[in-house]
């Protein structure tokens, strides 16, 4: 039931992309402590160049015989350009895309379970930013993923996409036909720690597990009610909640009742079924896992039971990563994110810690998200002197005419409005911020528009 391969394959993932970030501070350490030898300029390029894999901005280095050598701008800087590779890498090469043949079995096994779109929308605290391709299994590319402080995701564009959705169904009959008696899936994720649950949990909930569910749960309903407000009956949405524990990344679902309610009481817990399979054969495991959700949720539809079992299915393989390659509960279980998202994008982002996400098109809409982000990197970063870096980005469609100018255009916005929400922390240099569009519809690597380490004066650009 778990594939060693697949685990291998997101375990040399994971290795390289935060090895990368994490080789950051180590070099800068040394960097810093060599900067009054003669030849430091020459010297700290070879040192980037093989190291980090690019140079350093040659002013701030030339400056360092002048004044301290400028940490705060070259850790953003080797932040952002580390990102940006990655972010290259990931959209050239697509080391996790699923072949055709798996993304077709999982097409035909979600209409199988009732359904034609999953839209996930889990908190955007950076240790569930690998819940798509991770924690869950699914592909990501076929799966969407809106991340929001305490999963309480914005209900009108959850009905915004639902429209589109529909709209693809009847007018290009993708992924099926509109009358095919599937329906549309929201899943909020929640989530909690089992090691520290009064610390470590959802910020956003006051780390209650309890508040974190019940959210989770309102905010489900709140958007089917929209739906049927607006247009029809709830017949054509489904709804599930399922808690992470980022301890572990085993995952408890809370199957809907016959009615489509939600209930944060009952659930089947990932873990303990895990454990309760271990040394059976993969057919054994799995009728295990059918009797264990049919016990739980015998009054859910069968479909939603199947989909239900298939995701417990996928997790085992996660708690067996975790467990072969972390010990069995990760040793960073609070915060250890590399970099602030804001803006709309970042499919590329499959990894534990590696992002905290602000999803937005304002910053007055994503205020409380950025709030959340910052007061995060004050206790990662800024206690340190470092900068809370940010990579300011929104995707768009190529196809759609001006839509790039209005996507430059929004970044630019947003680049101000943050630096005047910050003001004390953009003045000190403990707050930056890359500014980048991607041309979504043409699978397009990132274009860089401009950086807040232009305002120092190096006249050097990403």
């Amino acid at each position: 039931m778990v594939s060693e391969r697949d685990n291998d394959r997101l375990l040399a993932h994971e290795t390289e992309v935060k090895d990368a970030f994490d080789r950051i501070e180590p070099f800068l350490k040394r960097l810093s402590a060599r900067q009054h030898e003669a030849d430091f300029v020459d010297k700290a390029q070879d040192m980037a160049r093989a190291e980090l894999g690019f140079e350093l901005p040659r002013q701030v280095l030339d400056n360092a015989w002048i004044q301290q050598l400028d940490i705060r701008h070259l850790f953003a800087w080797c932040v952002f350009e580390t990102y940006r590779a990655y972010a290259d890498d990931f959209f050239r090469h697509q080391p996790l895309a699923p072949d055709p043949q798996e993304a077709e079995r999982f097409q035909t096994w979600l209409q199988e379970c009732g359904f034609h779109a999953v839209d996930v929308s889990p908190c955007s605290d950076g240790r569930l930013a690998h819940v798509i391709r991770y924690v869950l299994r699914l592909p990501h590319g076929l799966v969407r993923r809106k991340s929001f402080a305490g999963a309480m995701f914005d209900v009108e564009a959850s009905l915004r996409r639902w429209v589109e959705t529909e709209l693809s169904r009847y007018r290009e009959r993708v992924p099926n036909t509109a009358d095919s008696l599937t329906r549309y899936l929201k899943l909020a994720v929640y989530h909690y720690s089992s090691s520290d649950p009064d610390h470590q949990g959802c910020a956003a909930h006051g780390s209650s597990t309890d508040r974190a569910a019940e959210g989770a749960r309102e905010r489900l309903q709140d958007f089917q009610q929209a739906i049927e407000n607006s247009f029809c009956c709830g017949a054509s949405i489904d709804l599930l909640l399922v808690g992470l524990d980022t301890d572990t990344d085993a995952i408890r679902v809370h199957p809907p009742d016959s009615g489509g309610d939600l209930d944060p009481a009952r659930f089947i817990d990932g873990a303990s079924l895990f454990d309760e399979t271990v040394g059976l054969d993969a057919q054994a495991a799995r009728e295990r896992v059918a009797e264990r959700v049919a016990a739980v949720a015998s009054d859910s539809e069968p479909g939603m039971r199947r989909f239900v079992a298939g995701l417990l299915e996928n997790n085992f393989a996660q708690i067996a990563y975790v467990r072969a390659h972390h010990g069995g509960h990760y040793g960073d279980v609070g915060h250890n994110e590399r970099f602030m998202g804001v803006g709309m994008g970042f499919e590329e982002v499959q990894l534990r810690n590696l992002t905290y996400f602000a999803y937005l098109q304002t910053v007055e809409e994503g205020a409380p998200d950025l709030d959340v982000g910052v007061k995060i990197f004050s206790g990662l970063n800024v206690e340190r002197g470092l900068p809370v870096p940010v990579v300011l980005r929104f995707d768009y469609h190529g196809q759609v005419p001006g839509a790039r100018e209005r996507a430059e255009a929004r970044t630019r916005r947003v680049a101000e409005a943050l630096r005047n929400r910050f003001p004390r922390l953009a003045e000190q240099g403990l707050l930056h911020t890359l500014l980048a569009v991607r041309d979504c519809g043409n699978n397009g690597t990132l274009e860089v528009i401009g950086s807040s380490l232009e305002r120092t004066g190096t006249g050097e650009k990403h």
